[in-house]
């Protein structure tokens, strides 16, 4: 049954137009009045829905009944993901929401492509925002990744000073003396992941991560690409 997000107030019995982006899909589907579709907004659980009426570029519907599931990893990754070109990153955006990331922040890094800022970063990140919602459509989650403000990593070590109570921080990093993945991240139930763009951080930004508390981690001998090297991160943390 086809999946959409509705960041609306939901109840059972409530008679409501679908968001537009919502709509269009219906309409895209061509689904008719009496057709099903599940809702979900965020907040936990999905709900059964019936299409009531289509409209030439509306959709009106009534919610039919909850059900409590929840499809979220055991372990909360909030990945704080060096921005890549273009279409690299919508790719790690889409497959990090499949893979069940809480949270994404874009790291402005130095040696980062892609430079957001004013409008341009505002609509990048309702972008990346939107990239996020579809994900979570398709893959069955009623959590949506949630996109943060994008931020340079001596940005994000200030307003997170070491010591916070947030799980584990792990770097990716090629630098001697890192542990393997593995043994940094036994019996944790919250992960926050840093990974660089293309390039990989400078060892300015490393160094500011490691006074941020974070713990050098390799994945092995192989120099993974950037948006491959968290995506093996989050598929060995929340593949479980």
């Amino acid at each position: 049954m086809p999946r959409f997000y509705c960041p609306a107030p939901l109840q059972t019995g409530l008679a409501l137009s679908l968001p537009p982006g919502a709509a269009r899909h219906v309409q895209v589907l061509r689904m008719q009045p009496g057709d099903g579709i599940n809702l979900f907004n965020g907040e936990g659980g999905e709900f059964e829905a019936t299409v009531t009426r289509m409209g030439r570029s509306d959709v009106d519907v009534e919610v039919g009944t909850h059900h409590a599931v929840e499809r979220e990893a055991p372990c909360a990754v909030h990945l704080l993901a060096g921005i890549t070109a273009n279409e690299r990153m919508d790719w790690l955006v889409e497959k990090a929401t499949e893979l069940g990331s809480t949270s994404i922040t874009p790291i402005t890094a130095e040696r980062s492509v892609l430079k957001l800022k004013g409008e341009r970063a505002e609509k990048k990140l309702a972008h990346w925002q939107g990239v996020a919602v579809a994900a979570a459509e398709q893959c069955g989650r009623n959590r949506v990744t949630r996109i943060d403000s994008a931020c340079t990593v001596a940005q994000w070590a200030a307003e997170h000073p070491a010591g916070a109570a947030d799980g584990v921080r792990l770097v990716l990093s090629l630098s001697e003396g890192t542990r393997p993945l593995s043994d940094a991240v036994q019996g944790q139930t919250s992960v926050t992941l840093l990974s660089g763009p293309e390039g990989g951080l400078t060892p300015a930004e490393e160094a500011q991560a490691l006074a941020a508390g974070f713990v050098p981690v390799t994945l092995g001998p192989r120099v993974l690409r950037a948006e491959t090297a968290p995506l093996a991160v989050l598929a060995a943390l929340t593949l479980r």
